[in-house]
């Protein structure tokens, strides 16, 4: 069977960590098992996304085998609590076994077997039970191993025709697999009583379910808007059954036989003990009444580090050491406007998003309270990662939906930081809501949109994000955007000229809605970005 080649183990690693993500908030509501901390999204979300990260940090002829590896230590470093740390385990049995070629069938089985012996105390109807129904459901399905052979020493057209047929049997695992886990989803509540007094299935098997069906999607080619998150069917507080106690995490440097005795020791101090790596790294997670004899048996086992200890009753939280704002930006004008703005800057090139770490170092250079404007919808994913974490170390931070360039200028510009923080943040999401944005971009293929088929040189007008105006010159197209924006109402139009733009772009645009709308208020920026040569707004 053909296995997964390494640019397809990139996208599955950044689809489902954008996947999970996007189900973040519905999988934490969902959390209420082994305590009910209501972060397991969260903590699925920034696991998926170090190993994305990690493989994305890649050259790009790197070989599989390297591939595999990096996804597996990325997703180790950076798991983070109960499931997390297990799927972390998952993807390292599926590392073993594919980076030497072998079929996603043995993957899953490795995966399976692997996680449970990561736990101490395995519990059914947890991300456990999800995992090996998938594993299990694949074993049935019929492998050519004999046909791939062949084709190994036949000519071109006919090993063209077989790895086709390969092709449908991976999607068929994948197909299955993903299928099989949404199934053993639905059935949680059945094996886990919690689950069921609750009204909720597993938190950790939901978003196992979306890393299957992230998967299926890559293999296959399908497409997917949404996730489908089972929501609860009762109302229930997140925290309502959390105990006094910690979690401890941390990673160890360790031998084997030091960290099989520190199983022992923390099995006996406290619960949720899932212990995985090896080759003398280990990431270590539990819950205990005291934090420090879990700590200090660590420091008997080996070296600890990247320690993280949480009160599982209350998040407590340092003073505030002042307040600030980042900014994402992806141009060298739109950065200085932010920065003379007094925002703490995160670059980014176009069409691509922030790492994890800028964006965390920015918000904690930012100060105690920090509004973060991602100003583009990719970007907004690792704000909220990043967010998460800072908040470990009691930054307060709000992450404003600012899904674009003008919405963050226009929440920057009522930015007052003698304001109660969230008031401060009520103003700044309310002007960013009531900025429409636009933008110009050449078509660099034909495409059908929602304006019509566009060709390439074509000049497309996108309004809130979607294709409203096809045209064959940017000035055309410039002033349809602008008439249909300004014709809903509006005071006062923004407008970031691109790196590319023509020189009088803004003036004829200027000139026509002196026209039209005299009454409306202009600003024009030199925003420098590529991609974009006009970025255009309305509030």
């Amino acid at each position: 069977m053909e296995v997964l080649d390494p640019l397809a183990v990139r996208r599955w690693a950044r689809l489902a960590a954008d996947a999970l993500g996007g189900a973040r908030a519905e999988i934490d509501a969902l959390n209420v098992f082994p305590v009910a901390d209501g972060d397991t999204g969260t903590n699925l979300h920034l696991t998926v996304l170090s190993a994305a990260e990690a493989v994305e940090a890649l050259p790009d002829d790197v070989d599989a085998a390297v591939v595999w590896q990096t996804l597996s230590y990325g997703a180790l470093i950076g798991a983070r609590g109960n499931s997390g740390v297990i799927v972390s385990q998952a993807l390292r049995g599926l590392a073993e076994v594919l980076k030497d070629g072998a079929d996603l069938r043995a993957g899953l089985l490795r995966a399976a077997t692997l996680a449970r012996a990561a736990v101490a105390r395995p519990v059914e109807g947890t991300v456990l039970s999800v995992l090996e129904a998938a594993a299990r459901a694949v074993q049935e399905v019929p492998v050519q191993e004999a046909a791939v052979q062949e084709a190994a020493v036949q000519g071109a057209a006919v090993q063209g025709a077989v790895v086709q047929e390969v092709k449908g049997d991976l999607a068929a695992v994948a197909r299955r697999a993903a299928g099989a886990a949404r199934a053993a989803l639905r059935r949680t509540p059945e094996q886990l009583d919690v689950l069921a007094r609750s009204g909720v299935v597993d938190a950790g098997g939901a978003g196992l379910a979306i890393i299957l069906e992230s998967l299926e999607r890559v293999i296959t080619g399908s497409h997917s808007e949404r996730y489908d998150v089972p929501a609860p069917t009762s109302r229930i507080s997140p925290m309502a059954e959390v105990g006094a106690g910690y979690e401890v995490m941390y990673l160890l440097d360790a031998d084997d036989a030091a960290v099989a005795k520190l199983r022992e020791e923390l099995d006996a101090m406290g619960d949720s003990l899932v212990v995985v790596g090896g080759e003398g790294l280990w990431n270590v997670h539990v819950h205990v009444g005291e934090a420090g004899p879990a700590v200090e048996a660590a420091l008997r086992a080996g070296r600890p580090y990247r320690i993280r200890i949480t009160y599982l009753a209350e998040r407590t939280h340092r003073a505030s050491a002042g307040r600030g704002v980042v900014a994402v930006a992806a141009g060298d004008g739109i950065a200085a406007l932010f920065e003379e703005c007094g925002a703490v800057v995160v670059r980014r090139a176009p069409g691509t998003r922030p790492t994890l770490p800028a964006m965390l170092a920015a918000i904690r250079e930012a100060g105690g309270e920090v509004a973060v404007l991602p100003n583009d919808e990719g970007a907004g994913a690792v704000a909220t990662a990043a967010a998460e974490i800072a908040r470990e170390d009691g930054v307060v931070v709000s992450v404003l939906p600012t899904r674009a360039t003008v919405q963050g200028l226009a929440a920057l510009a009522v930015h007052d930081p003698l304001r109660r923080f969230d008031d401060d943040m009520v103003a700044m999401t309310d002007a960013a809501g009531h900025t429409r944005h636009g933008h110009l971009v050449v078509a660099d293929r034909e495409a059908v949109t929602s304006a019509g088929v566009c060709r390439p040189g074509d000049v497309l007008g996108l309004i809130d994000g979607d294709v409203s105006v096809i045209g064959g010159t940017l000035e055309e197209v410039a002033t349809l955007v602008v008439d249909r924006m300004v014709a809903g109402g509006g005071e006062l139009v923004t407008l970031v000229t691109g790196a590319d733009a023509p020189v009088r772009l803004a003036e004829h645009v200027e000139a026509h809605l002196r026209a039209i709308r005299p009454d409306v208020d202009l600003v024009v920026y030199d925003g420098e970005q590529g991609g974009y040569p006009l970025l255009i707004g309305v509030e």
